[in-house]
């Protein structure tokens, strides 16, 4: 079986080959479609060598039995020591970008390599090792950064009385689950009853712990989402309480006062971070890469309905979609509905109505390009593609004879390309504006009827998502980094209205009730969104990664801890490291704990003063109680070093980083340490308000000795 699945690898990648020489395919979508082709025989090759490993003495040999349990070793080291090594990762000097060499190693440990193969894998292991040694000290910075940020987080009472909390419901990617709800929601704290929509028997009732065993009633009777106490919402004045927390996942029982979650969760998202550094040690350099799917086929039966959908018909009778908000929405006939999103450029294959099969293929698409297709039919007119200036002609292959036209940013940028279909009347039906890069499928005056292909926008995704992008990432969302050129978001829900002037678009949002907004985005850009098309608020308008600064700007607090939490549990998931989400929400929650005052009003802060959320509720209260006037203020994020050098206490501040400024600031206004921390009070040598440590069990021991005094 290696061999056939080998054979059919070569042969799809002879194809991909022909293709680029004959000018159909860009390089840029040669060299990853060639990477995926062997990635999905990798992968085959290791899921045929699973099964058969499971059917020898059913399951009970060494190697299944150690890579199925966990003990040692993964399913990617058993297939490179008796499937194929595969494709390895080329050793570059700057670390954040890895290529992968294009042909793959064939052999497979066991059956010993070629010389070729050899020096091809001595790179890898080469580089593992060199690695090993740079990343540990990332790694341990960033436990370190992140044990000073949430060091005071403690349990500080059973229940804050909030009445918020967050809906959970199972994780998935695309329509994979990849955490079930029963895992997600076991050891949380109910926040209302939750009741079996068929029996209509109360499960759990609102403040009580979700057992295991109720965990898996819950996901078997069909609900989606549960409402649970959450660390994100918990109003604990000082700490966070007990029920907010849920289940102490070192017990298993419900967390007790004074436990130190706020070290716990620090040391709990570090840990791997060492961990994951010395993953390429044990691969060796082998390339980790998620093959891009190119298709979606139906998980079940049923009939075909569309949501959002903006389409044409294709000259195959197909539908094409134009947005990528669309949705596929499959109702089976217990009235059970499953939901699929259909990416831009997809070619939808079943009607509306229609009813499909469990597997038929519902659409496909190409992972590697965003397409631009044309809705109108008609004829086709350059206007300012002019070659040698904004279009290149590249030679693929002299021979075949076969040529690529892409589109180039001229260098005084007077000409903005674009491609006007125009109806028999010479009357512009629609116009098309073509950023930097894209591939042509169409020449001038070319006639095409609707919902044909007139280009292409290659995709970069030739990076790997090895986790040296993993820890780089993960530190980059903590420390709530400005993205580089980061995707214009609507700040408004309502209808786009797309136009262009200068080489800029100028989106203009208009909503139902209120004021416009217009947005400029560079025509390089490209644009995620059509006239006409609807937007709700913190929608991206053009391609680029979200700032999450801009969704707490645009959705408030609430909607950034999620993104966070999301995001950085997104990059461990990758690795195959399974973290508890409260981990993340304990340092999350402590990078939204500040706010800058915008007007003082009569209190004793100054404007533009950033200071804990806390402090200003209680000042605030206490000028509203008397007469006074409030001080108004906005939310901010933090990045994790920020938040640690910002804290009440400037003993935990100085011993962290810029000790002589700390210490300076804080004889500067006076500043007074309550020790309310565990650091402040490491540092002054008294025991830590933690554990056995809190005021209240103190008490009971001077109790005690003055009745023995007496």
């Amino acid at each position: 079986t290696k061999e056939k699945i080998w054979t059919r690898g070569a042969r799809e990648v002879m194809d991909i080959n022909r293709a680029h020489r004959s000018g159909l395919i860009s390089e840029t979508e040669r060299y990853n479609k060639i990477i995926d082709t062997w990635t999905r025989v990798a992968m085959d090759i290791e899921e045929n060598l699973i099964h058969e490993l499971e059917k020898d003495h059913d399951g009970f040999n060494p190697l299944f039995m150690m890579v199925h349990s966990g003990a040692r070793g993964s399913r990617n080291q058993a297939s490179q020591i008796c499937g194929l090594r595969g494709l390895m990762s080329k050793p570059q000097r700057k670390v954040t970008s890895v290529q992968i060499i294009e042909t793959p190693i064939k052999s497979s440990c066991k059956e010993g390599l070629t010389v070729l193969e050899y020096f091809i894998s001595t790179h890898g292991a080469r580089k593992g090792l060199a690695d090993t040694a740079l990343k540990t000290a990332d790694a341990g910075y960033l436990t370190r950064r992140l044990v000073d940020v949430a060091q005071n987080v403690t349990i500080t009472m059973e229940d804050c009385g909030t009445i918020m909390g967050q809906e959970i419901g199972a994780l998935k990617e695309g329509e994979k689950i990849v955490e079930p709800l029963s895992e997600r929601i076991a050891g949380r704290v109910a926040l209302v009853d939750i009741i079996d929509p068929v029996t209509d028997e109360t499960v759990v009732k609102g403040g009580e712990e979700i057992l295991d065993e109720q965990a898996r009633t819950i996901e078997t009777s069909g609900i989606e989402r549960v409402k649970v106490r959450s660390i994100l919402t918990c109003e604990a004045p000082v700490g966070l309480c007990a029920n907010c927390y849920g289940r102490n996942l070192a017990t298993g029982r419900m967390v007790e006062i004074g436990e130190a979650v706020g070290i716990i969760a620090a040391q709990s998202i570090g840990e791997p971070g060492t961990q994951l550094t010395l993953r390429t040690f044990h691969g060796g350099g082998v390339a980790l890469r998620i093959a891009e799917s190119t298709s979606r086929n139906a998980d079940v039966s049923g009939e075909v309905h569309f949501e959002n959908l903006n389409a044409v018909e294709n000259p195959d009778g197909h539908l094409v979609s134009l947005n990528d908000k669309g949705r596929m929405v499959i109702k089976q006939k217990d009235g059970r509905k499953l939901t699929y999103n259909i990416p831009i450029g997809a070619i939808i294959y079943p009607k509306k109505k229609a009813m499909v099969e469990h597997g038929q293929m519902l659409f496909e698409w190409d992972p590697y390009s965003i397409p631009i297709v044309s809705p109108a039919g008609g004829t086709i007119k350059f206007q300012d593609i002019i070659p040698g200036v904004t279009l290149q002609e590249n030679w693929v292959d002299e021979r075949s004879g076969g040529k690529q036209f892409v589109i180039v940013e001229d260098r005084v940028r007077h000409h903005h390309p674009k491609i006007n279909v125009v109806d028999s009347k010479e009357k512009a039906e629609k116009t098309f504006s073509i950023p930097a890069g894209t591939y042509l499928l169409v020449q001038d005056g070319d006639k095409i009827p609707p919902g044909t292909l007139i280009a292409r926008i290659p995709k970069e995704i030739g990076k790997s998502k090895d986790i040296t992008g993993g820890l780089p990432r993960v530190e980059e969302l903590f420390e709530a980094k400005i993205v580089k050129n980061p995707a214009v978001v609507t700040e408004i829900d309502g209808i786009c209205d797309v136009e262009e002037e200068k080489g800029t678009w100028k989106v203009t949002v208009t909503p139902e009730v209120g004021d416009a907004r217009t947005y400029k985005i560079p025509t390089t850009r490209y644009l995620k969104v059509h006239s006409g098309e609807f937007v709700r608020a913190g929608d991206p308008l053009c391609e680029g990664a979200i700032d999450p600064h801009d969704i707490l700007r645009i959705k408030g607090p609430m909607e950034t801890q999620r993104f966070l939490v999301n995001e950085i549990l997104e990059v461990y998931r990758i690795q195959d490291v399974k973290i508890d989400d409260k981990h993340i929400e304990v340092i999350v929650r402590q990078m939204l704990q500040r706010v800058k005052i915008e007007e003082p009003g009569n209190t004793p802060f100054v404007g533009g003063e950033i200071i804990d959320k806390r402090r200003v509720i209680e000042v605030n209260q206490q000028a509203l109680m008397e007469g006074r006037k409030p001080a108004t203020y906005r939310p901010m994020l933090l990045g994790i070093t920020r938040a640690a050098l910002s804290t009440e206490s400037f003993f935990s501040a100085s011993s962290f980083q810029e000790t002589t400024k700390v210490l300076a600031d804080a004889a500067v206004e006076g500043k007074l340490d309550r020790l309310e921390g565990l650091k402040e009070n490491v540092i002054v040598g008294r025991i830590i308000p933690a554990g056995t440590g809190l005021a209240k069990w103190q008490r009971l021991e001077l109790e005690e000795e003055k009745e023995m005094a007496e």
